[in-house]
């Protein structure tokens, strides 16, 4: 009995010897911390850089000019400009005036002046250039007077007087008129207070005022 008991526990010691000693287990692998993110910073545009600022405002309503008078004066005579068209009856051309309200006589201006003598009456033989054509006319007209024109720098010079009709839009006459043949006349016909007395107002303002009637 002692001997199987001897046998047992002899087997019982040689089999823990032989069992095969238990692996040890590594530690577990620590979850790795995953650092939190900064929070992203926000980048904003800056505002426009305003070079230039265009501005849009409506026009004013533009008011409707004024009518200017066309008469005036105690006679209520026609208001006219200070150059004007006017009608040389005969030869029937049109010349531009100059409201000349300084000067006494009316002037026009011509070209190889002579006086000559017909049937024991002096006359004055002339030419006169037509400005819209370049036609130049021979004039003949009797002599009426000699006369003294004071010229705008002082001197004086001495002129043969005709009578001519002159047409300035509704007023016709016959009225004395100076021969010149000065080049410097700043219109061919120089309009003096002679044509303008009791006929129209000057507004030296205005140009051609009777062309828009």
């Amino acid at each position: 009995m002692l001997r199987v008991f001897a046998i047992a526990a002899t087997c019982f010691v040689v089999g823990c010897q032989s069992l095969p000693e238990p692996v040890a287990q590594s530690p577990a692998c620590p979850e790795p911390e995953i650092p939190a993110c900064p929070p992203c910073e926000i980048f904003e545009c800056p505002e426009p850089r305003v070079v230039e600022r265009l501005v849009v405002q409506p026009a004013p309503p533009v008011e409707p000019e004024q009518a200017r008078p066309r008469t005036g004066g105690e006679l209520d005579l026609p208001i006219i400009g200070r150059v004007e068209f006017l009608q040389l009856e005969y030869p029937g051309i049109q010349l531009e005036g100059l409201m000349d309200t300084a000067a006494e006589l009316t002037t026009l201006g011509v070209a190889d002046i002579q006086l000559v003598e017909k049937d024991g009456q002096q006359h004055v033989l002339y030419a006169l250039t037509d400005p819209a054509t370049g036609e130049v006319h021979p004039m003949d007209s009797p002599l009426q007077r000699r006369a003294t024109l004071k010229l705008g720098d002082g001197s004086s010079v001495r002129a043969y007087i005709v009578r001519l009709w002159l047409t300035l839009g509704e007023n016709r006459a016959r009225v004395e008129v100076a021969l010149s043949e000065r080049t410097d006349m700043l219109a061919p016909l120089l309009v003096g207070r002679n044509f303008l007395t009791d006929v129209a107002i000057v507004d030296v303002s205005q140009r051609h005022t009777l062309d828009a009637l």
